[in-house]
């Protein structure tokens, strides 16, 4: 672990320059050579410092640590506007809401993140009244700081679990859904599942949020631990956007078949998925709601060919969408396209209400999106395949896309299969 200890050695001699007895924002950034087995998540969870903030690109091109709180935000709405006052590179990480008035972002205190090939360390020192002052914060700050321990594995042992609806309200809600959609109210709604996990010890967020790294390829990985029994992680296959200046990337990820380990059957489960009626259907109502919903605001807009997205327990379809935004707006990105029709419904505020409604839980973060916006740019990925920790309980969430045509035993089933990406990690017993 010799690049962290010389990296924090180079932001120790900075803060012993000197530094006005005034207000302001100041980094310092220390190169980090990608030369020895350092993990950022192991790293950042080792510490005795919270919130924390986990992040890693589905391509895995990026991945950020970012420890501590100088300044919390709770709406991107507020962070955007204290950000069009700094440094381009300046980055504020974090959760939003499923109601996306509500945010848990923050300017760290301190940051590791690699892009690509290059990493750097940065501190950040802000204050209203004296930067001189904070930078004795600071110091203290990275005095405390505890080098990398990896999480234990020991499995958890579950005493019980309840679903939120169990069977039988799932059963109820999709008539309820089913009718609704007869009647012309609403062309799609995207119902949901709560799952609790009651265990006999408190389980590690590092620890899950490690094992689903190692084994679910091709999402975003991201983890906010608010404090040492509290957090919200997820590895998320969608992209809700990504911004550089004015360019847009989004996605429609809607329609949804079983994978398998084989090869040949994968591909034929792909095909399937590909040719299916219900699943291009629910695909393009997606696609036609995002494109409605850019077009006053946006120069260009381009919509891919389909493509089936494999990951370990599902195969999604995905169109890419791809516009130019007449101003670099991340609240403006998020208001037009949080939530999707992918994991709300249609048409929009209808769908909102009816999950309001019929859900027997808040969905608070998830289905929200996790991620991070600068002026320069930013990036989220819709808070899917996620779970919440509270102490020895942990709510897993999965959901599925209604329409006219849907059928309750299969939906149930993809759930399941969604569900399965973390629940298999959880090494459950005794259930």
């Amino acid at each position: 672990m010799h690049s962290i200890s010389s990296a924090l050695e180079t932001l120790h001699r900075c803060l012993a320059g000197q530094l006005p007895h005034a207000p302001g924002l100041r980094f310092f950034d220390a190169p980090f050579p990608l030369n020895d087995a350092f993990d950022p998540l192991a790293w950042l969870t080792s510490q005795a410092v919270w919130p924390q903030f986990y992040w890693q690109q589905r391509s895995g091109e990026d991945e950020a640590a970012a420890l501590g709180e100088l300044l919390p935000f709770t709406s991107l709405h507020n962070a955007q506007l204290f950000l069009n006052s700094q440094a381009e590179d300046v980055r504020v990480w974090g959760l939003n809401a499923f109601n996306l008035q509500e945010g848990a972002l923050f300017l760290p205190r301190l940051e590791w993140r690699r892009e690509g090939g290059r990493a750097f360390l940065r501190l950040y020192l802000f204050s209203d009244s004296s930067l001189r002052d904070d930078a004795t914060r600071a110091a203290a700050f990275l005095a405390a700081l505890r080098p990398a321990k990896f999480p234990e594995r020991t499995p958890p042992i579950c005493t019980h679990r309840q679903h939120f609806p169990d069977r039988n309200g799932w059963e109820q809600v999709m008539a309820q859904a089913l009718e609704t959609l007869a009647r012309g109210e609403l062309e799609k709604v995207v119902l949901a599942r709560a799952t609790d996990y009651h265990f006999a010890s408190a389980v590690q967020c590092a620890a899950l949020m490690a094992a689903s790294r190692r084994l679910n390829h091709h999402c975003f990985h991201f983890m906010l631990a608010f404090d040492a029994e509290h957090a919200f992680l997820g590895s998320s296959p969608e992209r809700l956007w990504r911004r550089r200046g004015c360019a847009l990337r989004t996605e429609a990820l809607a329609g949804t078949v079983a994978s398998h380990n084989d090869d040949q059957q994968a591909a034929a489960l792909a095909s399937w998925l590909m040719q299916d009626d219900k699943n291009q259907r629910e695909n393009m109502l997606v696609v036609e709601d995002i494109c409605q919903r850019l077009q006053q605001e946006t120069d260009t807009i381009q919509v891919l060919p389909p493509q089936v997205v494999r990951l370990r327990n599902v195969q999604h379809l995905r169109r890419c969408i791809w516009a130019n935004l007449h101003t670099p707006d991340d609240a403006l990105c998020l208001q037009m396209l949080q939530p999707t029709a992918a994991v709300a419904g249609l048409p929009r505020h209808q769908a909102w209400a009816f999950i309001e409604r019929h859900e027997p839980f808040r969905r608070e973060w998830y289905a929200g999106s996790a991620g991070y916006l600068s002026r320069q740019q930013s990036e989220f990925c819709v808070a899917l395949r996620c779970a919440k920790i509270s102490g020895k309980t942990i709510r897993l969430y999965a959901g599925a896309g209604i329409v006219p045509g849907s059928d309750a035993q299969r939906e149930w089933q993809e759930i399941e299969n969604k569900a399965a990406a973390l629940q298999s990690l959880l090494l459950l017993v005794h259930v």
